[in-house]
């Protein structure tokens, strides 16, 4: 398999002009923003792509790269995208936004794929004037076979803009069925949390809700009744992180907690982020936020008059189901890597792999103390079929992975069983090995300095991989040899206060906790 470098020399050549500082540095971004558009359209004639000649290949490797170019009619983009049809690009994502320039004027954002020579004589074809811009990034040459079948997904945190409003549900689309679906009121209401959802941006402050006297009132039943089932059913890190939720974030039985709280909470416990989405995403974008630590939650309250159910994920659901499991490390890790083992999986993997969140993240059990538990925000967030879970040991089986790919997920029903893990250290391993059986012709991993996701597919990759995972390593022996030497200091410290104590030889087998908390003490003067 060769490796390539798409390459934009232009962009090199006019970095110093493009982020020359601006005279008023109060220039709210947009102005930024454009200064930086307008070199790029000045510049955009000496846009090129070049490749290494040690990997040159007159088939031409696959490239990815985005485009942007203005529309002056649909007849425009009809043809645009017919020249990328005709030299065999392929276009992976599309969509429209108006100009930052022009408010008049439409420009197409345009994902494609194609060998280096495909993207060059398309882009020749399209007005130069109106290629704004064009960005790249290395990928490998990934051959169509039958095994497998590219599939887009996002590589920068951004990208998850792209996503956020392919729901398959819009919150304000309720069934005939549905609880409200006959009240103008409350459909109204959905579609103002709707709009919120859609014109959110990634990296922005979460807009406050001021909630209503309804919804709090309906907040406050559900949160009363679950609120003694969770002392008798719910798992050690749920009781452990609920205080602190009431404590940093409002919960409490009459205030509905805002997002931008929880989000700014979770980010500071365990990196996840939160942001509001207008209803149900498919099973790939969801699992797909999960890869960047982040969670697309609803902001609407079910109607009142059915407090204890809906059919739809709310907001009731995520705050009190899904968020004080966030906020463990290692349950924001298996959440993590599920949503890692999806990128660039087939249709059918995803499939699967959503299986195993709903039967785990949604409706999981686990064993603590011999005693079965909840973690399931399915069960958090449901009373009646937290307490069915809970009291029904004939609906309660081992975690199976291939039972569960053989389950049906319910919605508007009790689930026919629910699954128990040793622990959530167990319910990542088996995800692993899950994952590794996933068919896609590289690896992935999170890099967390740039929030993008990152893929290993040759040995260049595997190197820099490495590298990483070797400076942690040292890191992580250079904190055990300090701890050795504390702990030796500390020894030394109690045999000096105790030379003339027979129990000298006791006191050298002290626990690395007792010796800490002896560290302690003589740091504190003691």
């Amino acid at each position: 398999m060769k490796m390539f470098y798409l390459r934009q020399p232009y962009l090199l050549q006019h970095l110093k002009q493009i982020n020359k500082p601006v005279e008023n540095t109060d220039l709210p971004r947009k102005n930024s923003l454009k200064t930086k558009r307008t070199a790029f359209v000045r510049n955009s004639s000496s846009f090129s792509l070049s490749l290494d000649s040690n990997y040159h290949d007159e088939n031409g490797p696959k490239i990815q790269c985005t485009v942007i170019f203005q529309l002056e009619n649909e007849l425009g983009l009809a043809k645009s995208l017919k020249y990328f049809q005709d030299h065999g690009v392929h276009v992976l994502h599309i969509e429209s936004r108006k100009n930052v320039n022009d408010a008049d004027a439409t420009e197409v954002v345009c994902e494609i794929e194609g060998t280096e020579n495909s993207i060059m004589s398309a882009s020749r074809k399209i007005k130069p004037s109106s290629l704004t811009y064009s960005a790249s990034e290395e990928v490998s040459s990934i051959k169509e076979s039958d095994e497998y079948e590219y599939v887009w997904f996002p590589r920068k945190i951004t990208d998850l803009d792209n996503i956020a409003h392919r729901v398959l549900i819009l919150g304000e689309e309720l069934d005939d069925d549905s609880p409200g679906s006959n009240d103008p009121e409350y459909r109204k209401r959905r579609k103002m949390f709707t709009q919120v959802a859609l014109n959110y941006k990634q990296g922005t402050p979460i807009p406050i809700i001021n909630y209503l006297p309804s919804e709090k009132q309906t907040w406050g039943k559900v949160y009363k009744k679950l609120s003694s089932l969770y002392v008798k059913y719910a798992c050690r890190e749920f009781l452990s992180n609920f205080p602190l939720l009431s404590m940093y974030c409002n919960y409490n039985e009459n205030n509905i907690p805002q997002l931008e709280h929880v989000s700014a909470f979770l980010k500071e416990t365990t990196g996840f982020t939160l942001r509001p989405v207008a209803g149900y995403l498919s099973s790939r974008d969801f699992l797909s936020g999960l890869a960047f630590r982040v969670f697309n939650s609803t902001q609407y309250v079910r109607h009142p008059s059915l407090p204890f159910y809906t059919p739809e994920p709310d907001c009731i659901h995520e705050l009190l189901g899904h968020m004080p499991l966030l906020a463990d490390r290692n349950f924001a890790a298996f959440s993590q890597e599920i949503g890692l083992a999806s990128i660039g999986a087939s249709n059918a993997e995803v499939e699967k792999l959503s299986k195993l969140y709903f039967f785990t993240v949604e409706f999981g059990l686990c064993r603590q103390e011999g005693v079965v538990k909840a973690y399931g925000a399915g069960l958090f967030s449901s009373a009646e079929e937290f307490e069915h879970a809970m009291t029904t040991p004939e609906k309660q089986r081992e975690f199976n992975l291939e039972q569960i790919m053989d389950m049906e997920c319910k919605v508007t029903t009790f689930q026919d069983y629910y699954y128990i893990t040793e622990s959530f250290t167990d319910a990542v391993q088996q995800l692993r090995q899950y994952a590794a059986n996933i068919k896609r012709p590289f690896g992935v991993r999170y890099n967390p300095y740039t929030q993008s996701i990152e893929t290993v597919s040759t040995t260049r990759h595997i190197s820099s991989y490495a590298r990483d995972i070797k400076a942690e390593l040292t890191n992580l022996m250079t904190c055990l040899d300090n701890i050795e030497l504390a702990s030796k200091l500390a020894t030394d410290h109690i045999e000096s206060l105790h030379s003339n104590d027979e129990s000298t030889e006791d006191i050298r087998s002290l626990s690395d906790k007792e010796k800490l908390d002896v560290i302690n003490e003589m740091m504190n003067g003691h």
